[in-house]
């Protein structure tokens, strides 16, 4: 094996029977700048040269190549050979690079030496083919042996793939890698992008996760460090090998570190996963197309279809109504769009009314108990029933039916549906925010169902608190004052087993009261609506 300039030349011997001048020169290109040639040198054997190049990557030039069929002749090895393919006159080292572009270059390249040496099994064919074109002679006396020239091949490419992929992980100091250095120090858009928040709130995480004893700094991870390993997988759905280069760690650590902090976080959810208070929501109160009408509404409910991965058995369950495979989510929000509640894992086939039923019936799911008189906004697929104020059925709900020439409201019915979709749509908001900061959640992650359900819960928290520590964090401030679009899902009926005679009355009554107040506060006002 000779080393060139950002090349690795292997020489390896190609037995035949008989020499002939056809043989010299041969040469086949087969892509990923790379060169398949024959050549015979003298009175030698014929020499099979595999270049790849290296894309300046740092290789030993003192690595033993553990082949069986590396050239005999040391005189072969010299420098004609590299002059051929690549126009020195004498043998130079491969030179180090940086390791910043060994970074970034080694994944491309071990993906793509895949592909060439898949190309240089093809091209030996091709090239028995040419000589038999050109030649009367038999195949029986080349002896080609194209088996063997393709283990050859793949051997090379193995050699070479190792000697790119076998650099030590560096050890890290506690003062942080390179990386984090960089993304800390740098401009506060690097931080938002990397770690999906701001710097003082991604400090004020990591002191309460010290703080709290829920992690500890090891010899070569500082929390800090272990955080944004976690932010950087949630945060831009990155595999693991993409993860081990960014932090310059072994799969196994980075996995650790990753279950650790999803722990942790977890953990926090009693806290920062709180009731809302009981008082008027200053949305609402500051509002006169809300207050006082819904006075006495805490918050609102919905459920959020993920994407799931699941074992081919459990398909058809949690197949949803679209066809795609999903968990969902029952989720509670205050119009802060901070969430109160969140219980994932049921599967995508399960209307939302079952779910919220089977959590009010469980004790141990600890929702939020409900004062007397207060109430949370539900869409159409729930029930009207005491503590949870649905819309009207038949009645235009959603915000798009609302526009053009048929805007205003005819009915009190249609005023109080329009009024109590543009409430409703803080959840909505809230899931827009949580899926755009956190992509994990958008696509189906591959990895045990409990980590993905527990993912959904850490997101939770960590998005309740952002909202806590930067009020004017860039996800938030793009909802403000907007909508998001929500179109009705006509299969999603309410469950009726969920109903009671008197609950339903009592909600009913409350429903009917406020949209009677307000129509009456339209027509005679007639100021917004």
């Amino acid at each position: 094996m000779l080393m060139a300039k950002n090349k690795i030349i292997l020489k390896v011997n190609i037995k035949e029977k008989k020499q002939t001048a056809k043989h010299q020169s041969k040469t086949l290109e087969i892509g990923f700048a790379s060169l398949l040639r024959f050549k015979t040198v003298g009175n030698k054997r014929p020499q099979l040269l595999i270049c790849v190049e290296t894309s300046s990557m740092s290789i030993d030039p003192n690595a033993q190549l553990p082949l069986a069929f590396v050239d005999e002749d040391p005189s072969s090895g010299s420098g004609d050979d590299v002059n051929m393919l690549d126009g020195h006159n004498k043998r130079q080292s491969v030179t180090q690079s940086s390791a910043g572009r060994r970074k970034r270059s080694r994944k491309a390249t071990g993906d793509a030496i895949v592909d060439a040496m898949l190309e240089i099994a093809a091209a030996s064919k091709m090239r028995a083919t040419a000589i038999m074109k050109n030649t009367s002679a038999s195949m029986d006396e080349f002896d080609l042996e194209l088996d063997e020239m393709e283990l050859v091949a793949a051997a090379a490419g193995y050699y070479y793939y190792n000697s790119i992929t076998r650099q030590p992980c560096h050890s890290l100091s506690p003062s942080g890698s390179g990386f984090m250095t960089e993304v800390l120090n740098g401009h506060d858009d690097v931080c938002r992008e990397m770690f999906r928040m701001d710097k003082h709130v991604f400090h004020k995480l990591c002191d309460t996760l010290r703080q709290r004893g829920m992690l500890r700094d090891t010899a070569g991870v500082m929390i800090e460090e272990q955080l944004a390993i976690f932010l950087n997988i949630i945060g831009h759905n990155e595999r693991n090998r993409v993860i081990q280069e960014r932090f310059q760690h072994s799969g196994e650590t980075i996995s650790r570190h990753f279950n650790n902090v999803l722990k942790a976080i977890k953990s926090l959810s009693r806290e920062f996963l709180q009731p809302p208070p009981l008082s008027t929501p200053p949305e609402i109160l500051r509002n006169n197309r809300f207050y006082p009408y819904f006075k006495d509404c805490i918050g609102v409910i919905d459920g959020m279809h993920i994407p799931a991965h699941v074992p081919a058995k459990d398909q058809s369950r949690f197949r949803n109504r679209k066809g795609i495979l999903s968990q969902n989510v029952l989720a509670a929000c205050t119009f802060d769009l901070q969430f109160i509640f969140v219980y994932p894992g049921w599967e995508g086939s399960v209307a939302d009314s079952r779910v919220l039923r089977a959590v009010l019936d469980d004790p141990d799911q600890n929702f939020p108990n409900i004062p007397e008189g207060k109430y949370y906004l539900v869409d159409s697929g729930y029930s009207n029933i005491e503590g949870f104020i649905a819309p009207y059925q038949g009645v235009r709900y959603h915000l798009h039916e609302y526009r053009g020439a048929n805007q205003l409201p005819r009915s009190a019915k249609e005023l109080f549906n329009h009024r109590h979709a543009f409430l409703r749509n803080a959840i909505q908001r809230s899931f827009d925010v949580l899926k755009a900061r956190f992509p994990i959640l958008k696509l189906a992650p591959q990895y045990a169902f409990h980590i993905q359900r527990d993912i959904v819960i850490a997101a939770c928290v960590i998005h309740n608190h952002i909202r806590r520590e930067e009020r004017n964090d860039w996800l938030f401030t793009g909802v403000e004052g907007r909508t998001v679009e929500e179109f009705p899902d006509y299969d999603d009926q309410p469950d009726m087993q969920m109903t009671t005679s008197i609950q339903e009355q009592i909600a009913s009554s409350l429903r009917d009261s406020i949209a009677a107040a307000m129509w009456s506060d339209f027509i005679n006002k007639w100021d917004e609506w």
